[in-house]
C-alpha cells in the first residue's frame, strides 16, 4: 500500500484501523448500557478496565474509540455518549463551551508522553534534541506518520515538539497524516513509514514497533487526559467514572504506561 502524494492516510487502511479500534460512529448501547467516548490511545487500558468492571458489577459498557476531535464533534451532533475522555484539554473545553458536559464532574485523569517510533526490525536509537536530523531518519522518500497535526491531540503535540526543537520545517512536507494516533501507529507497524510520532502507551501496545527516542516534556504542552460526564449521563456513568480512579483501575492504566493524575473518588 502506498501513501498518497499529500501524505494522507489511505482510505482502506483508515477503515481497517477503525475496525481494529472498535470505533462505532454514534455508538449505540444495547439495553441501556453505558456509552463512553474515549481517545483512541486509551483502547488497551480502557478495554482491560471495562472487562474488570463488568466482571465485578455485571454492568455493561460500550466504549467508542476515535480521535478526540471526532468524538467531540459527534457529541455536538447529539451522539448518545454519557462520558467523554479526551486526549487534550482543548477538545474538552470545546464540549464544555457547548454545554455538553456536566462541569462539576470534570477532572484531569491521566498523563502521557510522546515518542518517536520505528518498525522494530529497523529501530536505531535517536537522541531527540534541538536540531536533530529527523529528515535523515526518514531517508530519501520516507514519510513521518502522525495523527492529524491540526486537530488530533497527538498530532498537535508532535508538531509543537518538532517546532520547538527546530526540525518541523525539514519534514513538514513529508508527513503521513492519520485520522487518529492508533492509525499512525498502524502505518509504522506495517512498515508503510520508517518512523512515526505516537504516545508511549501506543508504542507499548504494538510488538511490531520500538521506541527510538522520547521527546522532552518541555518541548510541548503537558499531555493531559481530562474526563467528564455528559449532560445525558446516568448513575451508572458516575459509578464507572469513580471506578476509573479506584485502586483497581490504577494499575491497569499504569501497566500501559499512563501516569494517573486523579486521586481516588470512591
Amino acid at each position: 500500500m502506498k501513501l498518497g502524494r499529500r501524505g494522507c492516510f489511505p482510505a482502506a487502511l483508515s477503515l481497517a484501523a477503525a475496525l481494529w479500534l472498535g470505533w462505532i460512529p454514534h455508538a449505540q448501547a444495547q439495553g441501556g448500557d453505558l456509552v463512553v467516548f474515549a481517545a483512541a490511545s486509551l483502547k488497551n487500558a480502557l478495554d482491560a478496565i471495562k472487562t474488570q468492571w463488568q466482571q465485578q458489577t455485571s454492568k455493561k459498557a460500550t466504549i467508542s474509540y476515535a480521535a478526540s476531535s471526532a468524538l467531540a464533534k459527534q457529541l455536538e451532533q447529539a451522539a448518545p455518549a454519557q462520558m467523554f475522555i479526551s486526549a487534550d484539554l482543548d477538545w474538552m473545553d470545546y464540549v464544555a463551551n457547548k454545554n455538553l458536559i456536566k462541569p462539576e464532574t470534570r477532572f484531569n485523569l491521566l498523563g502521557n508522553r510522546i515518542v518517536l517510533i520505528a518498525p522494530k526490525a529497523k529501530a536505531e536509537p535517536v537522541d531527540i534534541k534541538a536540531g536533530f536530523d529527523l529528515a535523515k531518519i526518514l531517508g530519501t522518500d520516507g514519510r513521518l506518520a502522525m495523527a492529524n497535526v491540526d486537530s488530533v491531540p497527538a498530532g498537535k503535540y508532535g508538531k509543537a515538539a518538532l517546532e520547538k526543537l527546530g526540525v518541523w520545517a525539514s519534514v513538514a512536507n513529508r508527513i503521513a497524516q492519520a485520522e487518529n494516533v492508533r492509525a499512525a501507529l498502524v502505518l509504522v507497524s506495517r512498515g508503510e513509514t520508517p518512523a512515526g510520532i505516537v504516545y508511549q502507551t501506543d508504542a507499548a501496545a504494538d510488538p511490531n514497533v520500538k521506541i527510538i527516542g522520547t521527546f522532552p516534556e518541555n518541548a510541548h504542552p503537558p499531555i493531559i487526559y481530562p474526563v467528564a460526564l455528559t449532560t445525558s449521563a446516568t448513575p451508572e456513568a458516575m459509578a464507572f467514572l469513580n471506578y476509573l480512579t479506584s485502586g483497581q483501575a490504577r494499575p491497569l492504566f499504569e501497566a500501559q504506561g499512563f501516569t494517573v493524575l486523579a486521586a481516588g473518588r470512591s
